[in-house]
């Protein structure tokens, strides 16, 4: 019956009036390239045109076996001869795992139809790659690994992935997109006063941080589907500005400017037991940890950029969202160790108090100044901070003679920064010579006239580990003398428009930093990608690995 079917639809097809119809090849416009243990099949489909999901099939000749296509999510389509069909539109890209080395054929069969009502006959496509042996090593687990290896590793069984990344986590904890949620934690922590205990620092610990978790693995998931991460939409300066000013108020409470409290009856309420924590303020932490994970550090790591792919091209929600739930618990375990650590050893009353809440109040005017240094003149950040320590400072030296010490040593180092502020011009002339790109028309332009090596940079004012990766690793003399004869490539994707995310999404990346290496052909060099920050010594051997003849 089912064949019965599909012979009229093929009538169907010739006796239609379709003269303006695409021939398959141009309808479904087929590539495949290799891509680090697999191969990676796109179809560009055109508009008015669809594929149908049950109707792909691979095969493969030569010394390579084919493992199980990873399909990404299809559009539910109720098809006029074939029932229920899943069906692709506009854009297809599959990944299909091999192991193996060699040249070898890769044959794929595909059957797509005209919204005009018309169906095509099954296509076949072929394409000649060759399979490096090295593609068939298992991805290992760091932070370092290409964000194809992660999304590989999140094939693997459930707990070890869940494990896995509490650890990849626990590492990234320690990086600079972290450092904002110390004190802003320890805000909320100073903030609790005579009523601060061990147990309730713990409490409000673990909501910062699972709320935290939570918001990041719920955004990574919408980014997943979106095609980039949420907070690129919201770095610019009346949202930044808006959460800076936040903090400030947070900081004028801790310096007693006013108290940032509840009308009378509405305190006695909520903090009837001094032990417990009642609805209204675990909203305000949970609040703050939704801030924190979405605007104080909007920072792409491996782990982070490898989920995003896996979940994009297979669309398992609970796998992806899990594993981002461990990783942003793993980067939280620390703050919860300072929380209890606070708890502890804060003292609860008298003069030393008020120290401590205004030592707190100048940590959140630092997390706001953190916030909105993407979008303020470099030279007015420098002298920002310059004027934040020595204000510091000036304070500090009124406490004692620790905090005279104290004083004097916050007082020099807002000295320092005024005299880095004014070098700045000079750095700026030894930055890196970018060549920039701004859509991928220029980009395959760039490539196709190089003759040498290419790196494509991806970049953002916003972007912490962009900025680190270019004063630490990028300003290296030995890398310096490494990218000599390498085409240096930029895209700048602050803006966050339409040919921005064109560019990422071409290589899959959901906001940056990336690192991609290309040969002198212009063809993208598998399995070297490098997301987040890489110090010297290791980009040095990526470096290697990009320009070896």
């Amino acid at each position: 019956m089912r064949a019965l079917l599909f012979l009229l639809a093929v009538f169907a097809a010739v006796a239609a009036s379709a003269a303006d119809l695409l021939e398959p090849e141009q309808a479904f416009r087929f590539s495949a390239r290799e891509a680090h243990g697999a191969a990676e099949v796109r179809f560009a489909i055109a508009d008015g045109y669809y594929l149908y999901r049950d109707r792909l099939r691979f095969e493969a000749t030569g010394n390579v076996q084919l493992g199980k296509p990873e399909l990404p999510a299809a559009i539910p389509h109720k098809d006029e001869f074939f029932g229920d069909m899943p069906i692709y539109r506009n854009e297809l890209t599959i990944r299909v795992p091999l192991r193996g080395d060699g040249a070898y054929e890769l044959k794929v069969v595909s059957q797509g139809c005209a919204d005009a009502g018309v169906c095509y006959v099954p296509m076949e496509s072929h394409a000649r790659l060759v399979a490096a042996g090295a593609a068939t090593s298992e991805p290992t687990l760091s932070l370092y690994a290409s964000d194809t290896d992660i999304a590989r590793l999140l094939q693997g069984n459930f707990a070890l992935v869940l494990g896995g990344f509490l650890v990849l986590g626990l590492l990234l904890a320690f990086t600079p997109c972290m450092l904002p949620m110390i004190p802003i934690l320890s805000g909320i922590i100073a903030g609790e006063g005579s009523r601060l205990t061990k147990s309730r620092a713990l409490a409000l610990s673990l909501i910062y941080v699972l709320s935290m978790a939570l918001t990041y693995a719920l955004a990574g998931i919408g980014a997943a589907y979106a095609g980039s991460l949420i907070a690129t939409y919201l770095q610019n300066v009346w949202v930044l500005g808006a959460f800076a000013l936040i903090f400030v108020l947070l900081a004028a409470s801790m310096f007693g400017l006013y108290e940032l409290g509840l009308p009378g009856f509405v305190h006695q309420r909520l903090y009837a037991s001094q032990e417990q924590l009642r609805g209204g303020r675990i909203a305000s932490v949970a609040a703050m940890g939704v801030f924190s994970a979405v605007i104080v550090s909007p920072c792409v790591s491996a782990p982070l950029a490898g989920t995003l792919l896996q979940i994009s091209r297979t669309g398992d929600v609970v796998l992806g969202g899990a594993a981002l739930f461990a990783l942003a618990t793993g980067m939280g375990l620390p703050l919860i160790v300072v929380g209890v650590s606070e708890g502890a050893l804060l003292p609860k009353a008298g003069p030393w108090m008020v120290v401590v809440r205004k030592l707190f109040g100048v940590l959140l005017l630092g997390v706001a100044l953190w916030i909105v240094s993407p979008v303020i003149p470099a030279l007015l950040e420098a002298l920002a901070w310059a004027a934040l320590a020595s204000g510091a400072g000036a304070y500090l030296l009124r406490h004692g003679r620790l905090g005279k010490l104290a004083g004097a040593v916050a007082l020099l180092v807002g000295a320092l920064l005024i005299v880095v502020a004014l070098m700045g011009e000079r750095a700026a002339q030894t930055a890196t010579a970018w060549v920039r790109v701004s859509s991928t028309a220029e980009l395959d332009q760039k490539l196709r006239s190089a003759g040498r090596p290419a790196m494509l940079d991806f970049y953002a004012d916003w972007c912490v580990s962009c900025k680190e990766m270019e004063k630490f690793t990028l300003a290296d003399a030995r890398v310096r003398k490494a990218l000599g004869n390498v085409l240096l490539l930029q895209a700048d994707v602050t803006a966050a428009n339409a040919a921005d995310r064109e560019l990422l999404k071409r290589f899959s990346l959901f906001g940056p930093p990336g690192i991609i290496f290309f040969d002198a052909a212009g063809r993208e060099i598998p399995g070297l990608r490098v997301i987040g920050n890489q110090p010297p010594e290791r980009f040095l051997k990526t470096l290697a690995a990009a320009t070896r003849d």
